[in-house]
């Protein structure tokens, strides 16, 4: 009975994000109630309160739940000792072709970065996003310092400030992706991203994003 339970109520909590996901892209974030999300999930009030405190609680598990196994993904090879450019390319790579093939990635990209606006009730949970999205510039940053240490050439600008270039370059391909699908994200990201390292000196081996 106990597992039977368990199962239940994780049958639920994922119920409530998989609404939540349909609503936020349909409504906007501002404009969906917890009573929105409950009724789209057909499930009570109740139930969603049980599962989250309130629409924070219940966005930031919606975002967790895509962002978290790639960022875990991503933290790892940046741990890892020497020049891993290369298997970083392929690691971008296949954040691409997740975004271009998994619906569920869309729909929480097309979320954060288009429907988020003005959700004064989301201040913490876009406060983590933004502490997250800063670890994240300064793990590329390290590792394009360590790159470049490994095969001796001088950055032609700041790592950090590469970093956030290069950052900026590969969200905003996905922003006008994510706006008009009239182009090939996979393809494109690897190429940019290719020619970028390239042009601050770091090129990567043909074919190893692929």
């Amino acid at each position: 009975m106990a597992r039977r339970t368990k199962e239940d109520a994780l049958a639920t909590r994922t119920a409530l994000l998989d609404a939540a996901e349909r609503v936020f892209l349909q409504q906007g974030v501002s404009r969906t109630s917890l009573a929105d999300i409950a009724q789209a999930a057909s499930v009570t009030r109740g139930a969603l309160y049980w599962h989250f405190k309130d629409k924070a609680a219940l966005f930031s598990a919606m975002l967790d739940r895509v962002a978290l196994p790639l960022s875990a993904e991503l933290e790892e090879l940046l741990n890892r000792e020497g020049d891993v450019l290369a298997p970083w390319c392929v690691q971008m790579r296949h954040v691409l072709h997740q975004i271009a093939h998994d619906a569920r990635a869309r729909r929480v990209l097309q979320i954060v970065m288009q429907k988020a606006e003005h959700a004064q009730d989301l201040g913490p949970v876009l406060e983590r996003h933004v502490a997250r999205h800063r670890m994240s510039i300064d793990s590329l940053r390290q590792l394009l310092e360590r790159v470049a240490a490994a095969r001796h050439v001088r950055l032609p600008a700041p790592a950090l400030q590469l970093a956030h270039g290069l950052d900026a370059m590969v969200r905003g391909l996905i922003y006008n992706w994510l706006l008009d699908r009239g182009f090939d994200l996979e393809s494109t990201g690897q190429a940019a991203i290719e020619a970028y390292l390239r042009g601050i000196g770091l090129a990567v081996a043909p074919g190893a994003g692929a």
